[in-house]
């Protein structure tokens, strides 16, 4: 079999840089190291996520006699009381060990002192490369040459630097139609679920209830997944009651769409979305909580929904949502906003702290939690009833 190449293998593989960076996602959330080049260095790094002696020592053995450093987010370095603008690599002596590395990534205050440098731009991209995998925002880097690092280990990929900045933009890009039926739903809705996929792999999936005339504005929610509260029912949160009454909305208006993308926990992933909630329930604020770990309080992107809305033919909607940033998202990215139709859902023991913080400390719209706290809480923890 003849090797393709050219607009052939482009075709069938995508860019090499596109390939690149796919494949490093894959051994990222694997817990493989990969070699990340750029124009002035070459790294090879690993993922923080599930380190543990024997992975630090074999990552050490694997980049000898080059001594490894650690990268950590501006986020988290800031939260640890450093003033840092981006990334920052902190080097790892031969005295450092595990329990080390898991302090300086996640406890609130790290028993030691450290010196800390300017990261570079190729670690800053391993460290984008680790948000894209979501799993723990913090890496382990070792200076090393393309030469050298091709010859380590055959199975190790190579990305580019400059690829993991243009991939978010390019995987919304991708973006095809994969399936699509109709779906009727117990709340007495019929929907057409029209399924997509990007180059990342997630499937983000438009919920069409009943007929959008888009020669009007269309009545659109963008709505990250949530498990714990779309279909657990979680009090932690307003997700899943924000779910419900956007339906409830969309069908009153005689039809809209809800966009369900693939940004559980403001698009940390679940996993470190279970970590915010354990450091919540150690006195943070879900703010403070996401940039503990690292995280920006925010991480999410709404090109994909940008690209989704287009590709339904949709260029102008009433935005059902709180959040000013939805609005400013898609704005910015052309979409037409109308209007805004704001959900005001129950507020109850368990999510008033929660609802708090995304109204001091985030901006979002929540007029009805304003006026409830002037009344008293509701009796061992029942739901504060609001008119929607």
């Amino acid at each position: 079999m003849r090797n393709g190449g050219g607009v052939t293998g482009s075709i069938l593989y995508g860019t090499r840089e596109q390939v690149g960076v796919g494949r490093g996602l894959a051994e990222f959330r694997a817990g493989r190291p990969v070699v990340i080049t750029g124009d002035s260095e070459t790294l090879l790094c690993l993922p923080v996520e599930g380190i543990n002696p024997e992975r630090l020592n074999a990552f050490r053995a694997l980049c000898a006699p080059t001594v490894p450093r650690l990268v950590l987010t501006g986020r988290r370095a800031r939260s640890l009381g450093l003033d840092a603008n981006g990334a920052v690599a902190i080097e790892l002596g031969s005295d450092v060990d595990t329990a080390t590395v898991l302090a300086l990534v996640a406890d609130a205050k790290p028993a030691f002192v450290f010196l800390p440098q300017p990261a570079g731009p190729t670690a800053s991209a391993a460290v984008d490369l680790v948000k894209l995998a979501q799993v723990l925002p913090a890496v382990l880097v070792a200076d090393t040459t393309t030469a050298i690092a091709g010859a380590l280990e055959p199975r190790i990929i190579m990305v580019e630097a400059k690829a993991i900045t243009r991939f978010r933009t390019e995987a919304s890009q991708s973006l095809t139609i994969a399936g699509e039926a109709h779906v009727p739903l117990n709340c007495n809705v019929r929907a057409r679920f029209v399924v997509f996929r990007d180059a990342v792999g997630d499937d983000p999936v438009a919920v069409i209830v009943g007929t959008p005339d888009l020669s009007k504005p269309v009545p659109v929610r963008i709505h990250s997944a949530c498990l714990t509260g779309d279909v657990f029912g979680s009090r932690r949160c307003d997700c899943g009651d924000q779910l419900r009454l956007a339906l409830a909305r969309l069908q009153e208006a005689g039809g809209g769409i809800i966009l369900y993308l693939a940004q559980e926990g403001r698009g940390v992933g679940l996993a470190n979305k279970m970590r915010t909630y354990k450091l919540q329930d150690a006195g943070l604020d879900t703010v403070d909580a996401n940039t503990m770990l690292g995280f920006d309080d925010d991480e999410r992107d709404y090109g994909v929904a940008v690209r989704m809305l287009q590709m339904l033919g949709c260029t102008r909607v009433v935005l059902l949502t709180n959040n000013p940033a939805k609005l400013d998202g898609l704005a910015k990215a052309g979409i037409e906003i109308a209007g805004r139709m704001p959900l005001e859902t129950p507020i109850n023991a368990d999510n008033r702290r929660y609802l708090t913080a995304k109204a001091a400390r985030a901006g979002h719209q929540l007029g009805h939690l304003i006026s409830s706290l002037a009344e008293p809480p509701a009796p061992d923890g029942d739901v504060a009833r609001l008119s929607p």
